[in-house]
């Protein structure tokens, strides 16, 4: 079969042919129809990840089951599944015998758990072997192309809207309208909650008003001038717009981080307001659970929540990489190995 490769630190992806997985006990046997692409495949190809190489990168992975392994219940060959980058856990490590569900957190503390894209193959190719248990089913109608965004992208957004806990009547803010955000305002207005687009692109207003935010502004002084937002959700890696956001912030607010960033530090300003005093809270957000997998899809199904996407074939790996790297693929890119 066909697959993106990352050969080592810094190298384009290439295309290689590669033996088609075998199914193990407990797994099944995926056909790609659409894999997203994540920046984190960036930072993964770049090292951050350590020594994957080779490996081939990819988690908003979604398909056709064409093989069912031994030990497999509750999936059959022809479901349309999708799955994320967390595929299962050890179930015997200090942190599994908690009994956690499994989400993002489970990545950083089990310590074996199967990763798309690190521990594991990743999606960017014709066919992938996935755990069972880490597998959700489509919603019907939901296509494949607007669904694999959603097992990262929109996961990733909707369990920061979640675990902000926005009461009815909060205003939610969402900074940075990129790959992330542009989903973002969709889930918080499809939510009927207020929605605040904060974005220094100028280019970019219009279209966070044709997604749904009631308000565009672009920094945290207008957002403060038109009365702040209780929460602010971080959807870009440029934390120092976050941290300037924050002048917008309500007493009581809440910042989310579902934006990376290796490289720097989230700090808070000691400047104006103190922020205790203002009893304001910073909450990580990862990948929450199936359960928020399955209402995000949901909203993507049957609330109009659709991201914007580019397509490219495995033979474009190079040129996606490129794009994705160089900042000109600009929301989400995503391959297309059954097209």
């Amino acid at each position: 079969m066909k697959a993106v490769v990352m050969t080592g630190a810094g190298n384009p992806w290439e295309v290689h042919e590669v033996p088609t997985p075998e199914v193990q006990p407990g797994q099944v046997l995926v056909k790609v129809h659409a894999s997203g692409m994540c920046y984190t495949d960036a930072w993964a190809t770049q090292g951050y990840g350590g020594d994957l190489f080779p490996q081939t990168p990819g988690h908003e992975i979604v398909g056709e089951i064409v093989e069912v392994g031994p030990g497999v219940h509750g999936r059959q060959v022809g479901d349309r599944v999708g799955a994320t980058w967390v595929q299962s856990s050890c179930r015997r490590c200090k942190y599994c015998l908690e009994n956690r569900p499994l989400t993002g957190q489970t990545a950083m503390n089990c310590v074996d758990a199967r990763l798309s894209g690190f521990t594991s193959q990743g999606g960017h190719a014709e066919y992938i072997a996935l755990s069972s248990e880490g597998t959700v089913l489509l919603p019907e109608g939901l296509s494949y192309i607007n669904a694999a965004p959603m097992m990262c992208a929109g996961y990733t957004t909707w369990g920061g809207i979640r675990d902000a806990a926005p009461l009815p009547n909060d205003k939610i803010a969402i900074v940075g309208i990129g790959g992330l955000g542009h989903v973002a305002i969709q889930l918080a207005k499809a939510s009927g909650f207020e929605t605040i687009a904060v974005t220094h692109s100028p280019d970019k207003h219009e279209l966070a008003t044709q997604l749904g935010a009631d308000q565009v502004f672009s920094n945290g002084d207008e957002l403060k001038e038109a009365g702040g937002a209780d929460v602010l959700l971080a959807c870009t890696n440029a934390f120092d717009a976050v941290e300037k956001a924050m002048t917008g912030l309500r007493p009581d607010g809440r910042v989310v981080l579902c934006g990376l960033d290796f490289n720097h530090p989230f700090s808070i300003s000691s400047e104006g307001t103190p922020f205790h005093m203002m009893r304001q809270q910073v909450i990580g957000s990862t990948h929450g659970g199936q359960h928020i997998l399955s209402e995000v899809l949901d909203l993507a199904a049957n609330k109009g929540v659709e991201p914007i996407v580019e397509t490219f074939s495995l033979d474009q790996a190079a040129e996606a990489y490129s794009r994705l790297t160089s900042g000109d693929l600009r929301f989400r890119g995503v391959f297309t190995p059954s097209a």
